[in-house]
């Protein structure tokens, strides 16, 4: 039996069909320029020109080095990115457990809303840290120091809406709800703090400096953690139902 004819350089036969010229092969190619993107395993086993060439043809091997290149340049800033989004998690993580640590250290109902004034901002690296309680007539009336702010009844609803946490960048901090400290406020983390149906509204305020230490995009788990751990803490103290 005699050998099959192979193929010359210039040809390919396609299943079942007639030779393909190098030209219609090359009018191909041309026309589907994302074909190899589409099938990067053929690269590997097709013959890349020399580096040089003497009529100026495309060095298919350069090319493709670069394009490696560019690929693995992305690969590193996308590993970079993510390496360093899980260390600010982590540091927030830690933060916030050290923060409730020192909430459930407070050996006082006075104790616990000095720690928010004093002790959160530092402890959660912002700027200002405040309770807001809606002024009712209506319980929380011994707690009313620095660490807390009243105001009208109704400001809570119109700062949350209907949700338990707000998160906001790129803004100005509102003296009724910052205080002295709104001017250091450029964004801002607004947590519902639901006591009891026997006490008021109230709200903690978080707000830094960074427009975009807090911003709507951002995870609210660690937060809304603390606020529930806040709130556990008030009830207790108050010695009222949930």
């Amino acid at each position: 039996m005699g050998q099959e004819p192979q193929s010359s350089p210039e040809t390919a036969t396609p299943a079942g069909g007639q030779p393909l010229t190098a030209e219609e092969v090359a009018a191909y190619l041309l026309a589907h320029p994302d074909f190899l993107a589409e099938h990067p395993e053929l690269v590997a086993r097709l013959n890349a020109p020399a580096a040089e060439r003497p009529d100026g043809a495309i060095d298919l091997r350069s090319y493709m080095v670069e394009r490696l290149r560019a690929e693995i340049d992305r690969l590193s800033s996308s590993q970079k990115a993510l390496i360093s989004a899980s260390r600010a998690n982590q540091m927030s993580r830690n933060r916030v457990h050290a923060t409730v640590l020192r909430l459930l250290d407070a050996a006082t109902l006075e104790q616990l809303i000095q720690t928010i004034a004093t002790d959160l901002a530092v402890m959660l690296d912002i700027d200002v840290a405040v309770l807001l309680i809606e002024s009712t007539g209506r319980g929380l009336p011994c707690v009313l120091d620095s660490g807390v702010r009243l105001v009208a009844e109704g400001k809570i609803k119109s700062l949350l809406g209907g949700d338990d946490v707000k998160l906001e960048g790129q803004v100005r901090g509102e003296e009724a709800v910052f205080g002295a400290g709104a001017g250091l406020v450029h964004s801002q983390a607004l947590i519902r703090i639901d006591v009891s149906p026997a006490t008021p509204p109230c709200l903690l305020a978080l707000g830094s400096r960074h427009p975009d230490m807090f911003h709507a995009g951002m995870g609210t788990e660690l937060i809304a953690f603390l606020a529930s751990v806040l709130e556990r803490c008030i009830r207790s103290w108050l010695c009222v139902e949930e």
